[in-house]
């Protein structure tokens, strides 16, 4: 009996990882933003609120029980077993790319952008995979996720900024505020307040 639970613990934990993996694939598409914004900005919102309303209109037609193909799959591969109804975390996201557009210059507007892709991406990925001590207070995050959080902040950051001050600031910023148990909402905290913090200190 024992052995049949085990079995079943960790095939339930392989499809949770898989499902992270689809998600945050999905979730880090957002990090071709600035690129995009640097060559034409009004073409990059076009596209953001084209993407923001075409998967919103699939979304009320899963809910449903009409499925669009290939956004209606995608989506319920990238769904968590916790996802009920309305899944908000790509119309999260997508606001929180254009917030950060509209709010904040460049490179400040790219560093926030970077890290809600790479930042919380990474950060749910290694705590999915590898967080084995939740850090109190935080909703389940894991000290696993937040260093992997500030890692790749650093880095994207160092690469734009050339400067290592800078560079630990804004991740040591950015993994506050990842940490912060605000659910589908860090996809617009985060960039919100990683690009205040660097437009301050930039």
């Amino acid at each position: 009996m024992n052995n049949t639970a085990s079995v079943l613990e960790r095939g339930t934990a392989g499809n949770e990882i898989q499902t992270e993996i689809v998600r945050k694939s999905i979730h880090m598409m957002v990090a071709c933003v600035p690129t995009l914004a640097r060559y034409n900005i009004y073409l990059t919102f076009s596209a953001l609120v084209a993407g923001l309303l075409l998967y919103s209109y699939s979304e009320f037609m899963r809910l449903r029980g009409i499925e669009l193909t290939f956004i209606t799959r995608v989506t319920s591969a990238a769904s968590r077993s916790r996802d009920k109804g309305f899944v908000f975390g790509p119309v999260t996201l997508a606001i929180g790319s254009m917030m950060a557009l509209m709010l904040y210059p460049e490179p400040a507007a790219a560093i926030a952008i970077y890290a809600l892709a790479f930042g919380d991406g990474f950060s749910s990925l290694f705590g999915k995979m590898f967080g084995r001590i939740s850090i109190p207070m935080t909703g389940g995050k894991t000290y696993a996720g937040s260093s992997a959080c500030l890692v790749s902040v650093f880095l994207t950051t160092l690469a734009i900024s050339g400067s290592v001050r800078i560079s630990v600031i804004i991740a040591v910023a950015t993994t506050w505020i990842e940490v912060l148990p605000t659910g589908d909402l860090d996809n617009m905290l985060l960039p919100v307040g990683t690009g205040l913090v660097a437009t301050l200190i930039m």
